[in-house]
């Protein structure tokens, strides 16, 4: 007979209740059957064993059951798994029965509880109820009147008393809910028939609202990206508040309006060519520039496809901008390229290092040359000069090419600003005018030289680039102590005494709304081309690593001051000695590593003439072989750090392991090499080249002076 459409509901509905509650009746019986196992531990510990397995037997099987329930809809397959299940879960219990006790075992409540989680729970007809209650009791009863002996009759009729009457109850409920849930199910029928009924009413008396619907939820009014939709002759139909905002127009001039509105003329062809392929159904992701009402170019990145509405076929594209997402990528490559070349410029200045460390010292040998006529000498002064001058121009081109680290040293402000000044003046040309006036009693400061020749360099620059026309740079330094509560110190200056540097220029001056970015890495207000927007940045992160702060002050048509507030330090600038005219005598035996040969010829002379015994190698190996053979005379290593094969770090390592006590001179065109590494504990002094006979000799003459267990580094 064919189903109506209410009973096909029905089997339907209890399919789906019969799957899910059986489910959950098999987790939980195969959960209940192994949490039981601990009332086996404490009433049948000598039988605890073997009832394990059968519980672990059962358990597995109603997991494969839960399993198997998963795979279909169908009442007959789910009734025959409860039967099938309720049968083995009875044979289990019933064996646990008859191996504690028989008759006699309170383990026939583990019928009950079958009873009940099927019966209670597992929505089945009558029919399968009343089969599966007979399966249960027949397994329990029969084989216990077959195989067993009643020796205990009143507690026998009372365990099958409380069965049968658990059985009438489970029954009884099962009958009841089944009825409950069928007339439920009927009641869902029959509101679910009148919903539809009333949904074909709704859809007839709406079918022109869907057309509004389908344009609200296309557009999305709330998105963050510009949206903008064409119909097929490219006529602005639709435009949300972001499309509107980013070109600068009102809702009202862009509807009605052809996309050509908004690009450029040479645009007109790429854009019909896109519309032809989006209206044939392919999806287009492009980048293009637009023009806003102002005529200032955005760059957009557009998302196009086609929708339906209706019977008609529109054009809806997104709109991103990514012009700060452009300017950011030009600003990365611009990066890169500075990031090469401060690679470059550190691999050029550390030969340019060794080569001048050997013209010094061959220069300064020979200056010591008493037989000389005079014009030899001068010549040789200008090439020492020269050479020094070099040196100065090498340590600043390496201080570009590092990146983070400091070479933090007590100095003088004034004259990092007049050698500063010294490399700068020609660059600023004849039109502009320098006004200098440094204060002769400013204290020393604990800084790095070659930061803070790039940040006086930067802001002068800055101060040219304000003055096309020409002008007046007014340079000063002053001692100030900072107290709180001070009128005419910026406010996030704190207490403290610093050594003020200001810089006050007589050009264009900087508006407000430009003050408050100037100092943003790669901002910059100058043609494309003309300017990285790293200069300024480059000025505040220095001086922040100084522990100062910078304060700028400008106004339009009137010049800029920019103010920097140094901490001044405590400590004292060491100064080096001058070497002896006449040579003394000396007991030291030093020890002179570098692969350079011309350089390690330079060093050995300028020691030897002073009277020290003296001892090279052009390699680490050779170092370490002489070492070994005289490590009980040599009183000093000068070691290069950057060589061959075993590299300074290394020779020093092994030195220091050979004889701990042994002081340690490191030299290199490149503090940066020292700089951060745990072993400078190894290392008694550090030398930069180039450097001059007085600075090698004091250094020298510092280290074998001071006591082994000392454990401050000395250097220049």
């Amino acid at each position: 007979m064919r189903k109506t459409g209410l009973q096909r509901y029905l089997d339907i509905q209890l399919a789906n209740l019969t799957q899910s509650w059986l489910g959950h009746v098999l987790l939980l019986g195969s959960l209940i059957f192994m949490l039981l196992g601990l009332m086996d531990y404490f009433s049948a510990p000598r039988h605890f064993n073997s009832f394990i397995v059968y519980r672990l037997s059962i358990s597995s099987l109603l997991i494969i059951f839960y399993l198997l329930n998963k795979r279909t809809l169908n009442l007959r397959y789910q009734y025959s798994l409860i039967l099938v299940g309720i049968a083995l879960s009875a044979v289990v219990i019933e064996l646990m029965i008859f191996t504690l006790g028989g008759h006699r075992s309170f383990y026939y409540a583990g019928m009950n509880l079958l009873f009940i989680g099927v019966l209670g729970f597992i929505p089945i007809n009558f029919t399968v109820a009343l089969a599966g209650v007979v399966i249960v009791y027949s397994i329990y009863l029969f084989p216990i009147l077959i195989f067993d002996t009643i020796t205990d009759v009143p507690f026998f009729i009372g365990s099958n008393a409380f069965l049968i009457a658990t059985m009438a109850v489970a029954l009884a409920w099962r009958v009841l809910s089944q009825k409950s849930i069928l007339n439920e199910l009927k009641l869902q029928y029959e509101l679910a028939q009148e919903k539809n009924n009333l949904e074909r009413l709704v859809q007839e008396r709406t079918k022109d609202l869907n057309k509004s619907e389908q344009w609200h939820r296309s557009l999305f009014d709330s998105a963050t990206d510009g949206i903008i939709v064409l119909d097929r002759n490219g006529i602005i139909v639709k435009a949300n508040d972001n499309a509107c905002f980013m070109h600068g127009y009102s809702r009202e001039a862009l509807l009605g309006a052809h996309i050509t509105l908004l690009e450029n003329d040479s645009q007109r062809e790429k854009t019909a060519e896109r519309m032809l392929r989006i209206l044939a159904g392919e999806s287009l992701v492009f980048e293009t520039t637009h023009n806003k009402k102002d005529g200032s170019p955005l760059s957009l990145e557009i998302s196009s496809k086609a929708i339906a509405i209706g019977d008609e076929l529109y054009i809806q594209s997104f709109y991103r901008d990514v012009t700060e997402k452009k300017k950011l990528r030009e600003h990365l490559v611009q990066s890169q390229k500075m990031e090469s070349i401060g690679v470059l410029a550190g691999g050029i200045a550390h030969d340019f290092n060794n080569i001048l460390t050997a013209i010094l010292g061959h220069t300064e040998v020979l200056l010591l040359n008493t037989s000389l006529d005079s014009r030899s000498l001068r010549s040789l002064q200008v090439i020492e000069d020269v050479s020094l001058k070099a040196g100065g121009m090498i340590s600043k081109l390496l201080g570009f090419a590092r990146k983070s680290a400091y070479e933090m040293l007590p100095l003088n402000v004034n004259s990092v600003i007049l050698d500063t000044i010294k490399l700068i003046e020609r660059m600023l040309g004849a039109s502009i005018k320098l006004v200098i006036d440094l204060d002769d009693r400013l204290p020393v400061i604990y800084g790095d030289i070659n930061q803070l020749e790039q940040v006086m360099m930067n802001l002068l620059v800055n101060a040219r680039d304000a003055m096309p026309g020409g002008g007046h740079i007014h340079i000063a330094t002053r001692y100030r102590e900072v107290t709180d509560g001070m009128t005419n110190v910026p406010h996030y200056v704190q207490p403290g005494h610093y050594a003020q540097i200001t810089v006050v220029d007589t050009g264009t001056g900087i508006p407000d709304q430009v003050v408050q970015k100037i100092f943003e890495p790669f901002f910059t207000t100058k043609e494309r081309g003309k300017g990285t927007g790293l200069g300024l940045s480059m000025v505040y992160g220095a001086v922040k690593e100084h522990g100062g702060y910078i304060d700028v002050q400008s106004q339009v048509g009137c010049g800029s001051t920019f103010t920097i507030y140094l901490p001044v330090s405590t400590m004292a600038v060491s100064r080096p000695v001058k070497a002896n005219e006449t040579p003394i005598k000396r007991k030291e035996v030093i020890l002179y590593v570098d692969d350079q040969e011309d350089a390690l010829m330079a060093v050995q002379a300028i020691l030897a003439q002073q009277g020290y015994p003296m001892l090279s190698a052009s390699d680490p190996a050779r170092a370490l072989a002489l070492f070994k053979e005289k490590r009980h005379e040599i009183a000093l290593v000068i070691t290069d750090m950057v060589m061959p094969e075993i590299n300074g770090m290394e020779l020093i390592r092994q030195l220091s392991a050979l004889n701990p006590q042994l002081k340690i001179l490191a030299v290199s065109g490149n503090m940066n090499i020292i700089a951060g590494k745990d072993d400078i504990r190894d290392i008694a002094g550090f030398l930069r080249k180039p450097f001059d006979s007085r600075a090698l000799l004091s250094t020298v003459r510092r280290i074998l002076d001071t006591s082994p267990n000392s454990s401050a580094p000395v250097g220049t």
